[in-house]
C-alpha cells in the first residue's frame, strides 16, 4: 500500500512550525515527508533514492529503475539538513562539502532539483 499523501495545507503548516522553531516529532516528520513527496512529484523517476531516516525515503529523478538490493544512487541526510536543503536555506554543494549529506552514484546530485516547490 502506498504511503498516505500529505495535503499541501498540512505540509505547509508543519514546515512553517519547524521553521518557527518547533521540534515536535510530528511536525518534523510531516515536514520531511511532505517535502520529499514534493520532490518525488516534481522530479518523478526511480533512479535516486533519497533517505531521511527515520522519517521517510522516496525514489525520484528520471533514469534507470532500481528494483532490488542497494540502489546505485542514494542520497541520505538528517531531517534538519534535508529541510534546509528543501527550503533553500542550505545549498547542495555546501551540504556535500560539510559532509551533512551522503550522496553516492552518478545521478545522486540533487542541486538542480532544490529547493523543492513549496507553493501550489
Amino acid at each position: 500500500m502506498p504511503p498516505k499523501r500529505i495535503e499541501d495545507a498540512d505540509g505547509l503548516a508543519a514546515l512553517a512550525a519547524v521553521q518557527g522553531g518547533s521540534t515536535l516529532r510530528t511536525a518534523v516528520a510531516t515536514a520531511v515527508r511532505w517535502t520529499l513527496q514534493r520532490l518525488a512529484d516534481d522530479v518523478p523517476g526511480n533512479s535516486v533514492e533519497v533517505r531521511v531516516p527515520p522519517f521517510a525515503a522516496v525514489q525520484a529523478v528520471p533514469g534507470p529503475r532500481h528494483t532490488r538490493g542497494t540502489p546505485p544512487n542514494v542520497v541520505e541526510t538528517d531531517a534538519t539538513t534535508w529541510l534546509a536543503l528543501a527550503t533553500g536555506a542550505l545549498r547542495w554543494d555546501d551540504a556535500v562539502v560539510r559532509s551533512r549529506v551522503s550522496a553516492s552514484g552518478s545521478r545522486a546530485d540533487l542541486a538542480a532539483f532544490l529547493p523543492v516547490r513549496t507553493t501550489a
